[in-house]
């Protein structure tokens, strides 16, 4: 697995995805089989409505075939963040999982907004977010402010997740979401935690960087600091099987009680 930590472009669509193009390919040559880019990294996160809407792409939109394109030519999957027009009509802060064969895996619309930017730019997504099998493994998806909430990670952690994926865009303010609910998150759910976050600046935010790759234990496996990077890491089934048995939170669960 991993974990692009780019600065971001904003509104350069074809940029960002020859830059993913690039990425991939890096990523197939260290025989990686997932990239988890970060949030809203093709058009851009610092967005208002107008823009947003002028560069969403529909379900199985132009974007979505060349990305599904390049997943297929470098045989890696993706996990992509972008904006999604539905077919409602809204646009949604939207992250796709697309197979090593280009084939489009899941797709998910971030449902708990952060700050007057995020709800100014998109709707809030009304689905749960989906548990997807790709290579073996059952992946959870979820979007940047998302991951903290305990709910929605354990929700997908019932629903047999081995890994917590998340594409982020966390400023450099809310360092306490690497330093504590990450490993938090992992270790109360018995799931790898995966965050892929941005760095540098964008008009007036500032990204904290420091994607991270968390095992069930709590212990960081792989993480970046403040600049551009690409983590890798691998995940070792055999890690999650004794991490559960050691921290049986899932099994000793009383649901009947909360």
């Amino acid at each position: 697995m991993s974990l692009w930590q780019c600065v971001p472009r904003t509104g350069d669509v074809a940029g960002n995805l020859a830059r993913l193009d690039t990425v991939l390919a890096e990523s197939a040559r260290r025989s990686v089989d997932l990239l988890i880019t970060p949030e809203m990294v093709v058009p851009g996160y610092h967005l208002d409505a107008d823009a947003a809407g002028r560069l969403a792409d529909p379900p199985g939109g132009t974007i979505a075939e060349q990305v599904s394109s390049m997943a297929r030519r470098h045989g890696i999957g993706v996990l992509y963040g972008c904006a999604e027009r539905g077919l409602d009509g809204l646009v949604y802060n939207a992250i796709r999982l697309v197979d090593r064969t280009g084939s489009r895996v899941a797709t998910h619309h971030k449902t708990h907004l952060f700050g007057e930017l995020d709800r100014a730019m998109v709707a809030p997504g009304s689905a749960m977010p989906p548990v997807a099998d790709l290579d073996g493994w059952r992946l959870g998806l979820l979007t940047c402010y998302e991951v903290e909430f305990p709910e929605l990670v354990r929700s997908l952690a019932v629903r047999g997740a081995d890994v917590v994926c998340v594409p982020t865009a966390n400023m450099i303010e809310y360092d306490a979401v690497q330093d504590v609910l990450l490993r938090a998150r992992a270790l109360e759910n018995q799931t790898f935690v995966a965050y892929a976050n941005y760095c540098d600046r964008e008009g007036d935010l500032v990204y904290g960087g420091r994607s991270e790759i968390v095992a069930p234990t709590g212990e960081v496996l792989a993480a970046a600091d403040r600049g551009p990077d690409l983590v890798v890491a691998d995940l070792d089934r055999s890690i999650l099987v004794e991490s559960r048995r050691r921290y049986p939170y899932l099994a000793d669960r009383r649901p009947d009680l909360y």
